[in-house]
């Protein structure tokens, strides 16, 4: 009778756990689509696609519009050192060079290379990274599937040289 109890009892917590875990599935993109458009959430799912589309819009237009604003002001040539950030793989450290205002070359001195995965792995992230910020002009870009460490490390020594330029 015991194990009969305990099996039922098992089973219910089992099932409860499943039900409240797609709950909290199905919740996440009503979240996001509530954070994105107020009017959205009260759609139910045909909302959820639209906006997505725009919202990846916006932050590239305001980017693209915010450097040549700030960088008539205050900004001076030269070439900006970011922080030594320490990530769980190693440091990583961001130096740009600003000329006219604009970003015109990113080096990266230090990122994780202590062993081959992470040599493959930086190989292809510190490359794509470099190219997103040349293209964004600020430290607004996407984060390198796979290199996350180094990715965020990347970010926030990009922000400091770049707070450093004032851009």
């Amino acid at each position: 009778m015991k194990r009969i109890a305990y099996t039922m009892f098992s089973l219910l917590s089992g099932i409860t756990l499943l039900v409240s875990f797609r709950a909290s599935l199905d919740t996440a993109p009503s979240t996001e689509a509530a954070g994105a458009a107020p009017q959205a959430s009260a759609a139910a799912e045909p909302a959820n696609p639209e906006p997505a589309v725009p919202e990846p819009v916006a932050p590239e237009a305001t980017t693209s519009a915010s450097p040549p604003a700030t960088s008539s002001s205050s900004t001076q040539d030269g070439t900006y050192r970011g922080d030594v950030l320490s990530t769980r793989y190693g440091t990583v450290e961001v130096d740009i060079t600003v000329s006219n205002g604009q970003i015109t070359n990113v080096d990266v001195p230090h990122y994780p290379d202590s062993n081959p995965r992470d040599q493959a792995i930086n190989s292809r992230a510190i490359p794509q990274l470099v190219s997103e910020t040349l293209a964004a002009q600020g430290a607004q870009i996407d984060l390198v599937s796979g290199a996350t460490y180094t990715s965020d490390g990347y970010v926030q020594s990009l922000q400091a040289a770049l707070d450093q330029a004032q851009l």
